[in-house]
């Protein structure tokens, strides 16, 4: 067996790559650093309980499993960073006010995700708790988008939809977990004949609410004009379309992207609580990013407290991101040479990357472009370009 080899959908992250991995990771958690977020860091590995607490299946099907030699109990492999931010917000930090926290780290899933080629990915995203009002939904976005901004990526698309509006629907029913799980696939497909066949033994009322689900997409007024007409009459529904509406009036006045509405895009719904949205830009089909609000997850961490905030794979972002990856660099001989040692001390002081070579070699570096050389000039040392 070639002991080089990695696993599958499992990749090392290279020079030029990984100097514009780090070079974003750190524009972008200074951005969240001038919103006040705060930076946590929590380990790869907890007791599988905790770590899959208040999340869907899904989660745990992609989460890596192992036994722990010193207590006997089930580790996880973290394959979500979101709740272990829930459980540091409810029991470690414990506050009563709104707090702000973000996080860049890597994750891992036992299986390849769809439309993904790789099983770990460096997962970077923001957390806001103790608000919930629609603004700290809006920040969240609006966090978003400055995000893909930095690197480079200003075409982008919105998709929103809203959790409580299959809540409402299905205020009057009693389904078991695997019934709603069917029923989330089969509106996140469009699959009307056999949602209208898994529908049969509801309510009309439900039932055409549920088909009228998978036709409400596209443009955001339509959408919301349509939705008001065809869902039924409840509090939760008509709570989902206004914070819909005001939402989307907010992000519209201050970015002017392209928005749209899809009430069947409910992906995650046992995870999120109220508001959905994902981004979409181009040469990418599935989203680049996803958040939402998902308040149950402290309450199943034994504080109720609300929630909401995006995710988002940096390594996916950084393969998109048109910027440029090598840095300028200045080529030094390595010679016993006083002057010319302090010459390079003060280049590099200065933010100036110097990479020294012996006589007659050649700088092999995929991260910088060496358009300059130290050369000497009667007794002092000189940047000339190449």
């Amino acid at each position: 067996m070639n002991r080089w080899l990695l696993p599958e959908d499992i990749a090392d992250v290279l020079p030029a790559q990984a100097r514009k991995v780090e070079t974003l990771r750190r524009a972008i958690l200074d951005l969240y650093e001038s919103y006040g977020y705060e930076l946590v860091a929590p380990p790869i590995l907890e007791f599988l309980d905790s770590l899959l607490t208040g999340t869907g299946s899904d989660l745990n099907l992609q989460t890596f499993k192992l036994v722990d030699q010193m207590s006997g109990r089930t580790l996880g492999l973290r394959a979500d960073i979101t709740p272990q931010v829930a459980r540091i917000d409810a029991h470690l930090l414990n506050r009563a006010g709104v707090t702000r926290l973000c996080y860049a780290g890597s994750v891992a899933h036992a299986r390849t995700p769809v439309g993904s080629s790789a099983r770990e990915d460096l997962q970077l995203g923001a957390e806001i708790y103790g608000c919930a009002t629609w603004e700290a939904d809006f920040e969240a976005i609006t966090l978003l988008l400055k995000t893909l901004s930095i690197a480079g990526l200003d075409k982008v698309y919105l998709d929103l939809s809203h959790a409580g509006i299959l809540t409402g629907i299905l205020a009057d029913q009693k389904l078991d977990k695997e019934a709603i799980e069917a029923l989330y696939g089969l509106l996140q497909s469009k699959d009307r004949p056999r949602l209208s066949k898994w529908a049969a033994c509801l309510p009309t009322k439900t039932t055409e609410a549920l088909m009228a689900l998978t036709e409400l997409n596209g443009p955001c007024a339509e959408v919301l004009a349509n939705a008001k007409k065809a869902l039924p009459k409840h509090v939760a529904i008509d709570q989902a379309l206004a914070d819909l509406e005001r939402l989307v009036a907010a992000v519209s006045a201050s970015s002017g992207l392209e928005i749209s509405i899809d009430l069947a895009d409910l992906r995650g719904y046992q995870y999120h609580s109220g508001v959905m949205f994902a981004a979409y830009v181009d040469k990418l089909p599935q989203p680049i990013a996803r958040g939402g609000r998902y308040d149950h997850v402290g309450q199943a961490f034994g504080r109720s407290r609300p929630a909401t905030g995006f995710s988002l794979d940096l390594l996916t972002l950084v393969n998109l991101s048109p910027l440029k990856a090598r840095k300028l660099a200045i080529v030094a001989p390595w010679l016993e040479d006083a002057a010319l040692s302090k010459a390079i001390a003060a280049l590099r002081d200065s933010g100036e990357v110097v990479i020294q070579v012996m006589a007659g070699e050649k700088v092999d570096a995929a991260e910088y472009e060496c358009d300059r050389e130290l050369v000497k000039q009667g007794s002092s040392w000189e940047v000339k370009k190449k």
